[in-house]
């Protein structure tokens, strides 16, 4: 597990808008690692946070950096249920989390959203022991 940084991009829900997020991101020649949608906020943790920030800006967009973690997860049932177990019993709310599986892959990422990632890292690794 790894804290990240990842870009909040406020959006209109409305059809083609996330093609024109992604397009100018595209353009720019930056890589998305990960991306959620959430009605009217994407949220996209990206290879170069500074030059999709300044891009997005210059089309008129919002948005923020923040911190969240990326937790790397054996492809099994359970193993997230693990996670958020051991982040709940320590008092650890988690706003938000996306993440995926490649078919045939064995380990899958999740991006967490918590209010104190150093905090949730202590936790994890200490039940990882």
């Amino acid at each position: 597990m790894e804290k990240i940084k990842e870009l909040f991009v406020v959006i209109e829900n409305k059809p083609g808008v996330l093609g024109e997020l992604l397009g100018h991101l595209a353009k720019a020649k930056i890589n998305i690692n990960a991306i959620g949608m959430f009605q009217d906020v994407a949220k996209i943790s990206l290879t170069d946070h500074e030059k999709a920030r300044k891009a997005l800006i210059r089309h008129g967009y919002q948005t923020e950096e923040r911190e969240v973690l990326r937790v790397h997860l054996q492809d099994k049932p359970g193993a997230f249920a693990a996670v958020a177990s051991r982040l709940g019993r320590a008092g650890i709310n988690i706003d938000y989390c996306y993440g995926t599986v490649g078919k045939g892959q064995r380990s899958a990422s999740v991006i967490i959203d918590v209010q104190n990632p150093d905090g949730a890292i202590a936790v994890l690794k200490k039940g990882a022991k």
